[in-house]
């Protein structure tokens, strides 16, 4: 059985997970994007758990099947595990997909990067980057990353976000000239 042929089964138990790990409904809440809801998504218990993390990787990497890319990250925190777990998941299958980080703001002190996870002889120029997210409102943190991405040579050849809460992201990331792909949508949850 191909991995993409397990794509259903693996979507269908990550909602699961999703559902019993990470949604919340309730009073309203506020949400990095600085709207409010009464539905509210904190993945970091999905993609802190060992079956969430590597679902979450290997649907990515489906996802990227036939997507020339050389690395995979976003914003930091939320990017950070699922970059992590799909590089890990990507090696399994035996494609070179390393991972990164955009620091909000650039360190004070040592190498003051913005961009974590590249080896010292190793920049963004002319690398075909994945930019990944854990729960997707207005694009307005992976369309921060992108920028930090642009601005160091990367070309940005997909955006995938594990939630797509659907309140206007894929317009906006239509707008800065990139493509979101969705793993579930707030679809899935209601």
């Amino acid at each position: 059985m191909s991995a993409n042929s397990q794509t259903p089964s693996r979507r269908a138990r990550l909602i699961e997970i999703v559902k019993a790990r990470s949604f919340q409904v309730g009073p309203e809440m506020k949400l990095a994007s600085g709207r409010t809801s009464t539905f509210y998504f904190n993945m970091k218990p999905t993609m802190l758990n060992a079956e969430g993390a590597r679902l979450i990787g290997e649907l990515i990497c489906d996802q990227l099947d036939g997507v020339d890319a050389d690395l995979v990250g976003g914003l930091e925190m939320g990017a950070v595990p699922i970059a992590a777990a799909t590089a890990a998941i990507a090696h399994t299958r035996g494609r070179n997909l390393s991972a990164f980080f955009v620091r909000k703001q650039a360190k004070e002190h040592g190498t003051r990067s913005l961009i974590e996870g590249l080896a010292r002889d190793e920049t963004m120029d002319g690398k075909k980057i994945v930019i990944v997210e854990d729960v997707t409102t207005t694009g307005g943190s992976s369309i921060k990353a992108a920028e930090a991405i642009r601005a160091a040579g990367g070309d940005i050849v997909r955006v995938v976000t594990v939630v797509d809460r659907q309140e206007g992201a894929a317009e906006a990331f239509a707008a800065a000239g990139l493509a979101l792909s969705p793993l579930l949508t707030m679809s899935d949850f209601r």
